[in-house]
């Protein structure tokens, strides 16, 4: 097993998207990229921790690629807009690689470069790619949210249209307790 750490605004919609994926075996919401240990949601929330809303992704490489899991991340979220995603405001919201290796850095500074080159977006990708820093998991009613929250509004009006995108997108890469929930 291997880890990928990726912050794409909120945690909810970040953690719904890998969820489902063949070969990703676990997804854990938290924070990391703070100043300070242990912080809570209410802490990150207040934008001065200095954290951002992360999840840490357990995958068998043999089934899906850290190159595949790039490709969901950065088809599923705006990497362009610095602390922002949509209506969710303030730097624990930025788009982020915490990379655990020099292949996954490179890997994702190439896709990075690739996509700034090729105009793929109307405005630059603004991506923090740096080393993983401590990985703080957050509270255990984060964990597993949209499953268990799905007819929340919030649910139902952000993190369902992703979820629908990576269905629709990445049908061939999904599991096949997901393919029947479409």
């Amino acid at each position: 097993m291997e880890l990928a750490t990726f912050g794409a605004g909120c945690f909810w919609c970040t953690e719904a998207v890998f969820q489902d994926l063949e070969g990703v075996e676990k997804v854990e919401s938290g924070y990391a990229g703070g100043r300070i240990s242990n912080p809570t949601y209410k802490e990150v929330c207040s934008g001065l921790t200095g954290h951002a809303e992360v999840v840490n992704i357990t995958y068998n490489p043999s089934k899906v690629s850290f190159e595949e899991l790039l490709e969901v991340f950065w088809k599923t979220h705006d990497p362009t807009t610095l602390n922002r995603q949509g209506n969710d405001v303030g730097t624990q919201y930025r788009s982020v690689i915490y990379y655990h290796n020099d292949e996954q850095k490179r890997l994702a500074e190439e896709y990075k470069k690739k996509l700034n080159d090729a105009h793929a977006f109307p405005n630059p990708v603004v991506t923090e790619i740096t080393a993983a820093p401590t990985f703080y998991k957050a509270e255990n009613y984060h964990q597993d949210y949209y499953n268990l929250n799905g007819t929340q509004p919030y649910c139902q009006f952000v993190v369902k249209p992703k979820v629908d995108k990576v269905r629709a997108v990445f049908g061939d890469k999904l599991k096949k307790s997901a393919t029947a929930a479409k």
